[in-house]
């Protein structure tokens, strides 16, 4: 088998190249970076500039699969034009797949699995979200995430199955949110942000890139969460990273209002909750690695 993947430098498309490889799954991929072209057995980048709309057409060259992670990161501030930046990167880089297939056919492409995300979901304190859920967010992730499925269900009109997977926090030794966290508790200035009550609802990295693949290897369609079937609060999170540090939680919380303050808009990210269920994939027989919150603290810190 052979997978293109878009976004393969990146913290999860960095796993999903790896269990590839390790798995004899050859893989293609795609960069705007001419630095960032590899060429080794099982193993080949190509460019493409989906802001222009191209691509090297080689990159589909006996493709079974594209597995599509590109995006910029949406923890830089969020200006109009970064917002800007942020929401294109994801439409154009389907529009740019979609375009190559409409016009020079599928070839030997059967499936197409996207990234997508669980900021799509209203915030809740009680609210368990299904992917069938009708709450959904109002702010500039929710609006985010509904164009960019949108832009990935485009793919109906080539009668290809296409699978999205709603990524939830995903958990890093290195890059990503955790690093972030356990700065401060290392030096002992952890705290809960806000209430501390919001949910967070985490994955793994290694499961995160597991149910990629496994969304390939089944052709899985439609929507799916892709987080650990046991979300944790924000306080919950905080504690056990400091558990796991073995340091001690003194501080009070750090106030929404100063977050809010610092953050602007973007602290929607760290103050948002969303519980979110993991019931559908598990029915297909996804088997997670990392189920519960302290296990993967402690392979990853």
């Amino acid at each position: 088998m052979k997978v293109l993947i878009t976004g393969a430098t990146g913290l999860v498309g960095t796993a999903i190249t790896r269990q590839c490889r390790e798995a004899g799954v050859d893989v293609h991929y795609l960069t705007t970076r001419q630095e960032k072209i590899r060429e080794e057995p099982g193993y080949r980048g190509f460019l493409w500039d989906p802001a222009q709309r191209t691509l090297d057409p080689r990159s589909f060259d006996g493709v079974h699969a594209v597995i599509n992670l590109a995006g910029t990161s949406i923890s830089q501030p969020w200006t109009p034009s970064n917002k800007r930046k942020i929401q294109q990167s994801r439409t154009d880089s389907l529009d740019t797949l979609f375009r190559h297939m409409k016009t020079n056919g599928k070839g030997q492409v059967e499936y197409l699995v996207s990234a997508s995300a669980i900021g799509i979901y209203g915030h809740s304190f009680t609210d368990y979200h299904m992917e069938s859920s009708t709450h959904t967010g109002e702010g500039f992730l929710a609006e985010t995430v509904r164009q960019w499925e949108d832009a990935a269900r485009a793919f109906e009109a080539l009668e290809m199955p296409c699978g999205m997977l709603r990524l939830g926090l995903v958990l890093a030794g290195k890059g990503g949110a955790l690093p972030q966290i356990a700065r401060p508790v290392r030096f002992y200035a952890g705290a809960p942000l806000g209430s501390g009550r919001q949910w967070q609802s985490w994955i793994h990295l290694e499961d995160a890139a597991a149910m990629f693949l496994f969304a390939v290897h089944q052709q899985l369609e439609g929507v799916y969460n892709a987080v650990a079937p046991n979300p944790v609060t924000n306080a919950k999170l905080t504690r056990q990273v400091a558990e796991v540090l073995n340091k001690p939680i003194w501080l009070p919380r750090v106030p929404a209002a100063i977050l809010k303050l610092l953050m602007g808009e973007r602290a929607e990210l760290v103050l948002g909750s969303q519980r979110v269920c993991a019931d559908k994939i598990k029915m297909e027989g996804f088997t997670y690695t990392f189920a519960n919150l302290r296990p993967a603290l402690e392979d990853l810190l």
